[in-house]
């Protein structure tokens, strides 16, 4: 395309790795580092990432070489229908082929661009919202989606925690009311699972940045911090917090619970054996290397790998998707049901208590659930049961939870084309 008088020529990728359940899923990613290989490596993870949490689709990967941040919004929007229109023409877009989501760079206004490119080339697809998930309400978005991710984190350690195996490894009483917390990233994942570990009692002692970190051994106000950021761009100057201009010392803080949320390889063999948190959760995609990874264990650490912990985002992507092919808002049909029928016990509890309800506690007891409470019910089931299925192999086979939940994955995957007698056509 055009860009300041000369004709620019931008590559973009479509990755498909296993299409034994489909539509493939993955996101697309605008950023000047995306090239094939990673974009096949993460297209490999996704589909391994939605047979550990039993979602139904193969992995793919999307992404395009450019910046966003050096291109206007209306270039951004002739890019990502240009590329659309070459997924459409290839047939590598479509609701029972390939759901791209957002990723690095991209979010619902790009999810919205391609949406509309898809159904204008396919107006009789009825289904055609269903092409890609990620998108606003207004666009047949989900609730829940935004904190998906970070929700999922928080639901996965958690969970671990809970395991009687881990509590005496790390000497943790095992649950997340009063654990410290660091967490490396304040983007969208990050901020979410902050948000939940201190709703839920936890004390988030540091937030670390790719420029400063700020840190509090009392606890940092979440809310407070990322307002401050939103009117300062930065932390500096926060008031109630230690600011770090190292921020990489900060991961080598003593904490019960170290989240890196943000880029990959954050923890390598240089700064491994410094790590004193005594778990580890991975919510970035390969935040420590396989270097890394021997070290901690041998040291006692407890690894929550990031094959389970943030497929948050693709469990809720697949409600969305299950919710435009049904053309009907999550609790619809119910809600109002559920309240009558839960009105009519409560009368009959009254009668036989002899004393009323109040009206705030009639409210609370029938509430029909609504969209993002259903959302949020089905992720904290799907993670439960993933995080115990990963436990149940590690304690039978004597491995590490990561080797467990990759083994978990390969032998569902395994079931499935088995299955379908297609193991030799559709791997």
């Amino acid at each position: 395309m055009e860009k300041n008088g000369k004709t620019v020529m931008i590559r973009g990728y479509r990755s498909q790795h296993s299409r034994h359940r489909l539509p493939c899923k993955g996101g697309i990613r605008f950023s000047s580092e995306v090239d094939l290989q990673e974009v096949e490596a993460l297209s490999a993870l996704m589909t391994y990432k939605c047979a550990v949490v039993d979602v139904p689709f193969g992995g793919g990967k999307g992404g395009i070489m450019i910046d966003p941040k050096e291109w206007t919004e209306a270039e951004l929007e002739r890019i990502t229908r240009r590329f659309t229109l070459e997924l459409c023409q290839k047939n590598f877009i479509g609701p029972g082929v390939d759901v791209p989501a957002p990723d690095v760079g991209t979010g619902p206004r790009e999810m919205g661009w391609i949406a509309d490119t898809y159904r204008n080339f396919n107006p009789q697809d009825v289904n055609g919202a269903a092409c890609v998930t990620g998108k606003a309400l207004s666009l047949g978005g989900v609730r829940g989606r935004t904190e998906a991710t970070g929700l999922g984190v928080y639901y996965g350690i958690r969970e671990f925690l809970g395991f009687p195996e881990v509590q005496k490894q790390i000497k943790h009483h095992g649950n997340v009311a009063d654990s410290t917390v660091i967490i490396q990233g304040f983007g969208n994942v990050g901020y979410w699972a902050s948000k939940f570990f201190e709703s839920n009692g936890a004390k988030i002692i540091g937030i670390v940045e790719h420029d400063v970190a700020a840190y509090n051994p009392n606890g940092l106000n979440i809310e407070q911090l990322s307002l401050w950021r939103k009117e300062n761009g930065t932390f500096r100057g926060f008031p109630d917090a230690q600011i770090i201009d190292t921020p990489m010392s900060v991961l080598e803080a003593e904490c019960d619970v170290l989240i890196p949320a943000a880029l990959e390889r954050q923890i390598g063999l240089r700064n491994a054996h410094r790590v004193r948190a005594k778990l580890i959760g991975e919510a970035a995609n390969g935040p420590v290397t396989p270097g890394a990874d021997e070290v901690l264990r041998k040291n006692g650490k407890i690894i929550v790998p990031d094959l389970l912990l943030n497929a948050g985002g693709v469990c809720v992507s697949y409600f969305e998707w299950a919710k435009n092919l049904s053309h009907l808002r999550f609790g619809r049909m119910n809600k109002r049901w559920d309240e009558r029928s839960k009105g009519q016990l409560l009368a009959l509890v009254e009668g036989n208590a002899g004393r009323p309800l109040s009206e705030v506690e009639r409210r609370q007891l029938i509430h029909g659930a609504e969209e993002h409470e259903l959302v949020y019910s089905g992720l904290e089931d799907t993670m439960i049961v993933a995080c115990n299925e990963t436990r149940q192999t590690a304690l039978a086979k004597n491995i590490d939870y990561r080797t467990a939940a990759m083994a978990n994955s390969i032998n569902k995957i395994a079931a499935s084309l088995a299955g379908s007698g297609s193991i030799f056509t559709h791997a």
